[in-house]
């Protein structure tokens, strides 16, 4: 089994996505930029279980951080096989104009940039070019890079098509490497994120538009995130994969 990182794993698909692949045998470092307490918790609960995970804070669009985290990840569990970009935010729900300048770029640092440093620093351990075994990068990305987030979400929406678009590069610089590169594009799923952006109704609001009839969960997200990283998808990257009931 490998060593996964799972950035952002404090809570939602993070955390569903740290859990489940602690379940399946690897080791698990849990990554939090705030709410230490959340984060804590998910290493408890797998550890408990017999698990072995590590904590440690970073801000995944900070440079310096991101190599001290890697660092970490080196000395309590062995370099990674498996890097899973999920943190993210949206920012308010609100239209374009009703963004500041920092707002819309810290939106971007954590998707893209964060995206970006997280996978240059798994990328020199995987690499078999430079001694790595090769390994398995899932990016979360999102449906609203296809829809738009029109009214409310267009900077995060932005975000997210840079990183298909990353998604799609990587896989081609890094595959003769053995490094897969993939993503994943929840749809409406039950999380926090929605609250936390002021809309708490947003998902009874929508679900009625999801052809599947219902909102989906971080644990079905999880579930496609392992895929992703597992043997079973040894020939598949740069693939954008959309778990969103057909919405």
């Amino acid at each position: 089994m490998g060593v996964i990182l799972v950035t952002g794993s404090g809570r939602g698909i993070g955390a569903a996505t740290a859990r489940l692949a602690a379940r399946r045998g690897h080791a698990v470092f849990v990554n939090y930029a705030e709410r230490e307490d959340r984060a804590r918790a998910v290493v408890e609960e797998i550890r408990a279980a017999g698990g072995r995970a590590a904590l440690g804070r970073a801000d995944v669009a900070r440079e310096e951080e991101v190599e001290a985290m890697f660092a970490a990840i080196d000395r309590e569990l062995g370099p990674v096989t498996g890097l899973v970009n999920n943190a993210g935010i949206t920012g308010p729900a609100t239209r374009l104009e009703g963004y500041d300048a920092a707002t819309i770029r810290r939106v971007l640092d954590v998707s893209v940039l964060g995206t970006m440093l997280c996978t240059q620093q798994a990328a020199r351990r995987m690499s078999t070019k430079r001694g790595g075994a090769g390994g398995s990068v899932v990016n979360l990305s999102s449906v609203a890079a296809t829809l738009g987030g029109a009214g409310q979400w267009t900077a995060y929406a932005a975000a997210k098509g840079a990183v298909n678009s990353l998604t799609i590069g990587l896989s081609r610089e890094l595959a003769p490497e053995g490094i897969r590169v993939n993503a994943l594009l929840p749809g409406l799923i039950d999380t926090e994120i929605h609250a936390a952006a002021g809309l708490g109704d947003r998902l009874a609001q929508l679900a009625p538009s999801v052809p599947a009839g219902r909102i989906g969960t971080a644990e079905e997200c999880a579930e496609a995130v392992l895929w992703l990283l597992s043997g079973e998808a040894p020939y598949l990257t740069g693939a954008l994969i959309p778990v969103a009931g057909g919405r």
